[in-house]
């Protein structure tokens, strides 16, 4: 089976990873690894457990430096990346395990960290928030993503399915293209499951670029434009989704296609 490589995108292109490279003292975590993605795309981003992916998503993040390579947001290349940097330029990550309160409503949630104060020389002074502000802010946004939640609904009265779109509503909120979904359905129900999924494609016609991160690939056939596949570091597969098969992906994962495995060094 051929490696497949389609990283000359076409027009919208909105992030790009080019010849990245990542070492942690004598391993070598990522090598070489060049990939883009459009506004409005699902990208795929699979492999086995020690593959990159995770190294690599914390390189877009910009909570690990680059050794070699870059990473472009609209066609400008990023320089040195921090996490500060990442979302100034639009990239989110919703990580695995979800960074929620769960003793705080939904609105506490959405702007934890970035919470909005009450003007004037005492309510700066003292520290108040403007609740009414978060509150009516996070309720538009709910309903313009057409979210059914209340605001002040407690994130611990939450089922798996509603936390994990507080999450990636939370991220596209404050991510103005690029949003980052490591394992978005792990440990979820099918009616949960479903529920994100519908919500990644939402995200997608909204014009959201979305790298989704999974090692379902029946969610990998359902939701995502274009696959590619990391293993030991290397990026040994780049695809269109439509006309592929779980078997196909499986086998570039596992080194069944007869690709030779990486090396590390």
């Amino acid at each position: 089976m051929p490696e497949h490589d389609e990283t000359q995108r076409k027009n919208g292109q909105v992030l790009e990873v080019r010849d990245v490279s990542k070492s942690f003292g004598a391993v070598r975590a990522l090598s070489g690894v060049t990939l883009a993605i459009d506004a409005g795309e699902v990208l795929g981003l699979v492999g086995d457990n020690g593959a990159g992916k995770s190294t690599l998503v914390r390189c877009i993040g910009g909570i690990h430096r680059i050794d070699e390579g870059s990473i472009s947001v609209d066609g400008a290349d990023s320089g040195e990346l921090d996490p500060e940097r990442a979302r100034e330029l639009g990239i989110e990550i919703v990580h695995q395990h979800l960074s929620l309160v769960e003793q705080f409503d939904v609105a506490q949630n959405m702007f934890l960290n970035r919470e909005l104060m009450r003007t004037g020389p005492a309510a700066r002074r003292l520290g108040w928030l403007n609740k009414r502000a978060m509150y009516e802010s996070t309720s538009e946004t709910l309903s313009s993503l057409d979210i059914r939640l209340d605001a002040r609904a407690r994130v611990a009265t939450l089922s798996g399915g509603q936390r994990q779109i507080v999450a990636v509503a939370r991220a596209v909120t404050w991510g103005s293209h690029i949003v980052v979904l490591d394992e978005p359905a792990a440990a979820l129900g099918v009616r949960q499951s479903e529920m994100v999924l519908n919500f990644v494609r939402m995200l997608a016609r909204r014009g959201v670029a979305v790298v989704f991160i999974t090692h379902n690939m029946d969610h990998v056939l359902q939701v995502t434009d274009r696959v590619a596949v990391l293993r030991q570091g290397r990026k040994v597969a780049d695809m269109p989704t439509r006309g592929v098969s779980a078997q196909e992906i499986v086998a570039f994962i596992t080194g069944a296609d007869g690709h030779p495995a990486a090396r590390e060094g």
